[in-house]
């Protein structure tokens, strides 16, 4: 079933559009395949991609890490989700506390990308003092725009995150297989990075989370398959969430968006052979987890495409859903 689910990855990796691809599935009951094909790193040499390599997963990151520690501190009592994320950060738009809109933003609104922040900014341009960049972040006046998905809503939570525990996001505990980098482990390389000089393995991607010291709330996460299975397995089974978190991470708050993850909706990236009831979420480097909680499977599918140039087309925006697709179809008995 696991070759026939990789069918789509494995003829990418042929044709040149990603270096290398490791598919990985689990059910609610545990258990589990996996297979990999193609190459860790094309340059400065070859070098074969395995099972055991880490990849910096991107905006995985949010759902892993960020969404998961807001969701469980909510439940802790230490976070009211629709209250405003200045009970964390009273310091957010200090000179302008009467009128700053961002000072009315909630937890809520940041985890759904409900809000005007933009979609990116290069802070990484702004310095490299991770203080200082914080500091940046929470005292920008930001341009307002509509509701779009935003990485600044994640960058804040991220800082809430710090606040709320006085200790840095890398203290988090996470399962075996997931960490904050450099990994213990070797690394698939992403990109050839003009700001930095090199080709990036082993360290962040994303400009600037490496900027604001390589822990943020919107990336920085590096993980193992074995690692993003683990977590999946726990939101199935619910030994990794809670009846609160599970109906927060399903709930339709903005458009298709619930509390961190995606929902299923046409066009979407995990598919159109999946139940209604998936969430799912990608990271730019070419990662990716859905979890489909109405037929207890999950999958992850995990590439380095960025690498050695993100300058291409990949063909990463149709192989994933081809890949969920022939996932449900391989395991389609379980349903």
């Amino acid at each position: 079933m696991i070759d026939q689910a990789f069918a789509p990855a494995a003829t990418a990796i042929a044709q040149g559009g990603i270096p290398g691809a490791v598919l990985g599935v689990v059910t609610a009951s545990g258990e589990r395949w996996t297979t990999h094909a193609g190459l860790a790193q094309r340059v400065p040499h070859p070098e074969p991609l395995t099972a055991d390599h880490w990849f910096d997963l991107a905006s995985v990151s949010k759902v892993i890490f960020t969404t998961t520690a807001i969701l469980q501190l909510a439940e802790q009592g230490r976070v009211d989700l629709d209250r405003p994320i200045t009970d964390a950060i009273p310091d957010l738009r200090q000179y302008d506390v009467a009128n700053a809109a961002e000072r009315k933003l909630t937890f809520r609104d940041c985890l759904a990308h409900r809000t005007f922040l933009p979609a990116v900014e290069p802070i990484y341009t702004y310095g490299d003092d991770p203080r200082r960049l914080r500091a940046f972040v929470l005292q920008r006046e930001w341009k307002h725009g509509p509701p779009v998905y935003s990485d600044i809503n994640f960058i804040l939570l991220g800082i809430a995150i710090e606040r709320i525990t006085g200790a840095p996001l890398a203290a988090w505990p996470l399962g075996a297989g997931l960490g904050f980098g450099p990994p213990p482990g070797p690394a698939v390389a992403t990109e050839f990075c003009h700001w930095r000089g090199r080709v990036l393995k082993g360290e962040v991607h994303d400009e600037n989370c490496a900027a604001l010291g390589g822990q943020a709330g919107h990336a920085g996460l590096f993980g193992t398959v074995a690692g993003v299975l683990d977590f999946a397995q726990g939101l199935l089974d619910g030994s990794g969430a809670s009846p609160f978190m599970l109906s927060a991470i399903r709930a339709i708050q903005h458009e298709h968006r619930t509390c961190g993850w995606e929902r299923k909706f046409p066009g979407w990236s995990g598919g159109q052979a999946c139940s209604d009831d998936t969430i799912g979420h990608t990271g730019f480097t070419g990662t990716g987890l859905w979890v489909d909680l109405g037929r207890g499977i999950a999958w992850t599918l995990l590439t380095n495409r960025v690498h050695p140039t993100r300058h291409f087309d990949s063909g990463i925006s149709a192989l994933r859903p081809a890949t969920g697709d022939a996932v449900i179809a391989a395991w389609g008995s379980l349903s």
